[in-house]
């Protein structure tokens, strides 16, 4: 871990990509965070339902493989024990050893401060492979001691999570227009689906501390 970093708050901006308006929140996180409980707080600012594999990615802006990334690469401590290509040309991954996911490294050993150690590092967090939700997790500031009282926490947001299993950003963006459009041939199904209940500008920021609460002991 780099050093200082133990009780140091990062201020993270979390933005679903693809999503027009975007879908986006900021929160408060520790910084020596491991990367399975990011994982954790993640769903809750976002409001996903946890019912898909995720991973984490880390990109070097390095068009050459440095010796940085050559001695990662070597190391040899992801899961299958091989060589991490994507490490060389600066790509890592990070995920659940149980998802059994080739040449990821174990997150649970790495945390936030190590893979995002400065202000304006990102991370592409990445969940459910099928509808692909990449969320750009960007450093936005980093904060002395005293914030860590109020970490992990949500400080703004906007909008609403998309439905689970919808088709990713490009069918989220479809399954708008037909719910916008009552002459559209899917709208009567996607509502018998979602509910009349569902509202793409809903976000309630109560909730979601509400629920982190749970890591706090608050």
């Amino acid at each position: 871990m780099p050093r200082g970093k133990e009780n140091e708050v990062y201020q993270l901006k979390v933005t679903l990509k693809g999503t027009k308006p975007p879908v986006w929140r900021r929160v408060l996180v520790p910084a020596d965070v491991p990367l399975d409980r990011l994982h954790d707080v993640l769903q809750v600012v976002m409001r996903w339902t946890d019912s898909h594999l995720h991973q984490f990615v880390t990109r070097s802006k390095a068009k050459r493989p440095s010796r940085e990334d050559w001695a990662a690469a070597l190391q040899g401590i992801t899961h299958t024990g091989e060589l991490d290509v994507d490490a060389v040309y600066g790509e890592r991954r990070y995920s659940n050893p149980e998802f059994g996911l080739e040449t990821a490294y174990d997150e649970r050993k790495f945390r936030l401060s190590e893979v995002a150690p400065a202000v304006g590092s990102k991370v592409t967090y990445e969940y459910d492979f099928g509808d692909s939700w990449e969320h750009e997790v960007l450093v936005e500031k980093i904060l002395p001691p005293d914030a860590s009282a109020h970490a992990p926490v949500c400080v703004t947001g906007k909008r609403n999570c998309p439905p689970e299993d919808c088709g990713g950003a490009w069918g989220y963006a479809q399954l708008l227009d037909a719910l916008k459009n009552p002459r559209h041939e899917r709208h009567k199904e996607l509502l018998e689906w979602l509910g009349d209940d569902f509202d793409p500008e809903h976000f309630n920021i109560d909730e979601v501390n509400a629920a982190l609460r749970q890591f706090s002991g608050r």
